[in-house]
């Protein structure tokens, strides 16, 4: 069950209008529309509140899941690229810093001088 679905169950069970879970949890109304209607997903601390004021308990569970080999492949190939990029990079001349330089004295200032 995906974040939005469990939010608007335990709401629902609690008899509670979005409003009334939004007053209870601290929280304003639209942002417990858009978490209900998927378009946001609330930060943990605020789930945990919001999941407590409709009197249901959240419990984590942490799974670990197989990696996907083509997300495996992608990122080798983002990993070469930046590592070319940067290569590249150490190749270019280097330019010194100028001695000297003042930062430009806007006008009300130096008037005040």
């Amino acid at each position: 069950m995906d974040v939005a679905t469990f939010l608007r169950t335990c709401r629902a069970e609690a008899g509670l209008t979005q409003r009334q879970l939004a007053d209870r949890a601290g929280t304003s109304a639209a942002a417990v529309c858009h978490y209900e209607r998927g378009t946001r997903i609330p930060r943990a601390d605020t789930l945990v509140r919001l999941v407590a004021a409709t009197g249901a308990t959240l419990a984590w569970t942490a799974r670990r899941f197989p990696a996907d080999p083509a997300t495996i492949d992608a990122m080798e190939d983002n990993g070469e690229a930046l590592a070319a990029v940067l290569d590249l990079a150490e190749h270019l001349p280097r330019r010194p810093r100028p001695e000297g330089i003042e930062a430009p004295v806007f006008a009300a200032l130096a008037a005040a001088r």
